[in-house]
Formats: C-alpha cells, structure tokens, sequence
C-alpha cells in the first residue's frame, strides 16, 4: 500500500528537523561543498556531521560526488534553495507579528 502524500511531506520534515541538516542546506545554497568545508563551518563532531549528511542523502535532500578522496555535496534539487528562502520569510512574518504583539504588552503593562 502506498504512502499517503501527507505522511511523506510528515516524513520530509522530519528528515530537516535537525539544526545540523538545517545548517548543512545553508551552507550548500552556495553551492557544492567537501566535507572538510562543511565541518569548518558546522560547529559538530565529524561522526555527527556525517551521520548527519548520510541522513540527507538516504532522504535524496543532498547528493554527493567522490572526487578522489574527497566526499562533495550538493542539494539534490535547487527548489530547496526556494524552500529555504520561503521559511525565512515565514519565520520573519511570524517574529514581527509577535514583536509587534510584545510592544503592545510593554505599552499596557506602562499604563
């Protein structure tokens, strides 16, 4: 029986639920990176990174390519670059709503 698309898109989110796979589709919204940029910049342990990145990669979220003894990745589709942009703004909106509703409790709690 085949999965429901609600339980997939569940699943695809819980594939990014993860600070690090977060950070990991940041840094490659650059472009393809090795893993030794990565770990420079992903303040983790290398074992965790790359149990982190074989997450991603099972999930088809990032592909990576051997080029000699170094691993390179890369978003496995550029419409995560949209994905990611498109949860900045949202987190943007919902921040400055409840700025908003901060400074209106500062006022009344003034009065």
């Amino acid at each position: 029986m085949p999965v429901p698309l609600y339980q997939a898109k569940a699943d695809f989110f819980r594939t990014l639920g993860h600070p690090a796979r977060i950070r990991v589709l940041e840094l490659l919204q650059e472009g393809p990176l090795p893993v030794r940029d990565l770990l420079a910049q992903i303040d983790i342990e290398a074992s965790s990174l790359s149990q982190q990145l074989a997450v991603l990669r099972r999930a088809g979220i990032v592909s990576a390519i051997r080029e000699g003894s170094t691993v390179v990745y890369s978003l496995a589709t550029p419409e995560l670059n949209d994905l990611l942009l498109v949860t900045r703004r949202i987190l943007t909106d919902m921040l400055s709503d409840q700025g908003e509703l901060l400074a209106e409790l500062k006022a009344e709690a003034a009065t």
